[in-house]
């Protein structure tokens, strides 16, 4: 039954060391997210564009474009790429300059221009009172909120974020349908994670917690009595792999991560999470089968080869029979361990 677990989930992408794993994973209560490149994508897209008032969207996209060209922040490379979706080609500057901790500047037509955070903003006199109220809606929502300003004023806003992974509300939903709990674990602070945490329906978050204690986290879970799965991709997750009963690395995460987990999912689809603890519970319904028939047929053939029951089934005492009998034991394992590949690939059509 074990084998023929394991053999299914390959098939489907879904790595497993051995059936030990196998049937340690239909006892789990918690299955623990890492953040940042498992529950999302690992890199900020742009999420809105509020132009001031007056103002287009595809003015300040254009702007903001220009002013990134020549940046090496991730925040540029977002925006850059927005831009290009949106088949706008960033204008030339002149004067680019780097603002560490506040944004960039440079000039467009001889034209001063900003990019930045409030901050920046304030420090060159230019007012967000505007838009300040929509801001704060956005940065509530986990965003990191860019202003775009031109000469002497703000003409609009750009919200970005790390954006949760398509299969990640799906695969939360069908944990909890199978009576889990779920939490995420991140270095970011609260408010962000606890955005994120609302967008996928996660209950639980521990938050700004450093990387090289998730691997706390995931135990201080197990002295309270959880049996914890760990889900991640990175170096940093490779201690909390390794600490909880089943880690879980995401294939294309890194080596290290692969090599500290129990169970690798090829593809970057964390519904084959939900789908591997589906696997292991159906593996160890066909266990318990294969356990109560074997135990049955000892149950029976004992006594009889006992001699206790011999004026009824003293013809049994034959040799042969035994073997039979024996034969037929075995056959009806293989066979209802075999019954799961077909159960579970009719179950997954």
């Amino acid at each position: 039954a074990s084998m023929v677990g394991t053999g299914l989930g390959a098939q489907r992408g879904i790595l497993i060391r051995g059936g030990e794993v196998l049937e340690k994973i239909h006892r789990l209560s918690i299955v623990v997210f890492d953040k940042t490149g498992t529950l999302t994508r690992g890199e900020p897209e742009v999420t809105d564009i509020l132009p001031a008032h007056g103002f287009e969207g595809r003015e300040v996209l254009a702007l903001a474009a220009a002013l990134e060209k020549t940046s090496e922040h991730p925040l540029a490379g977002a925006i850059l790429k927005r831009a290009s979706g949106d088949r706008i080609s960033p204008a030339p500057t002149e004067n680019f300059l780097a603002l560490s901790g506040l944004g960039a500047k440079a000039d467009l037509d001889g034209k001063p221009c900003l990019i930045g955070n409030a901050a920046l903003m304030d420090s060159q006199g230019l007012s967000a009172d505007a838009l300040h109220q929509r801001a704060a809606v956005l940065a509530g929502e986990g965003k990191t909120v860019v202003y775009v300003a031109r000469e002497t004023k703000i003409i609009g806003l750009i919200a970005l974020a790390d954006v949760p992974k398509d299969s990640a509300i799906q695969a939360v939903a069908l944990l909890k349908q199978r009576g889990l709990n779920v939490a995420m674990v991140t270095g970011d602070n609260a408010g962000t994670a606890q955005s994120i945490a609302r967008q996928l329906g996660i209950d639980r978050v521990m938050a700004e917690v450093l990387p090289g204690k998730k691997a706390d986290e995931i135990q201080r879970l197990q002295a309270a009595g959880d049996v914890a799965a760990m889900v991640g991709d990175g170096i940093n997750d490779a201690p909390a792999l390794a600490a909880a009963d089943v880690g879980i690395a995401i294939g294309t995460g890194t080596d290290v991560a692969i090599e500290a987990a129990d169970i690798t999912l090829i593809r970057d689809d964390l519904k084959l999470v939900p789908e591997a603890i589906g696997l292991s519970l159906a593996t160890m319904r066909v266990i318990k089968q294969n356990l109560f028939w074997v135990f049955v047929y000892n149950i029976i053939g004992i006594p009889v080869a006992a001699g206790v029951l011999y004026p009824a089934f003293g013809i049994l005492l034959n040799p042969e029979f035994a073997a039979a009998a024996m034969a037929f034991s075995s056959v009806s394992v293989v066979t209802n361990s075999l019954r799961l590949k077909r159960v579970w690939e009719k179950k997954l059509k």
